[in-house]
């Protein structure tokens, strides 16, 4: 079952950039930064209220993220949705014959994560993520 938002991603050029034009705009403060080389980004998460807006940029030039990137420039990525059983959500979605990115959760930086296809969704790329 679907929590809540949990974040908001948004691809950008450069982290560093994107928080320093934030935080003196909004007054946005990371609250975690990281490298995650096995998907390609460098991460860095901003809360509003009790949602987080996450800022990534690629790191592998030849990964997804930077193919984003180079294709349709800074801006929305994918929208997270938060659930306590991403595995179970995963098989009940699939079972309704909704295509997946991801039939099992994976590390990720908000947690276990997995995608749903963005052509299942009206063109929107879902990430379902479970805190552990």
């Amino acid at each position: 079952m679907i929590k809540r938002v949990n974040h908001v991603g948004i691809v950008v050029k450069s982290v560093d950039d994107t928080l320093k034009f934030f935080g003196e705009a909004f007054g946005f403060k990371a609250q975690h930064i990281e490298t995650v080389p096995d998907q390609g980004v460098r991460t860095a998460f901003v809360m509003v209220g009790d949602t987080a807006i996450e800022f990534f940029e690629p790191t592998d030039p030849n990964g997804g993220v930077a193919r984003f990137l180079a294709t349709r420039g800074e801006g929305v990525h994918h929208i997270s949705l938060e659930t306590s059983d991403i595995d179970a959500e995963l098989a009940r979605l699939e079972s309704q014959g909704i295509a997946l990115i991801d039939r099992k959760g994976k590390p990720g930086t908000a947690g276990k994560v997995g995608f749903v296809h963005p052509k299942a969704t009206k063109g929107i790329l879902f990430e379902l993520v479970q805190k552990v």
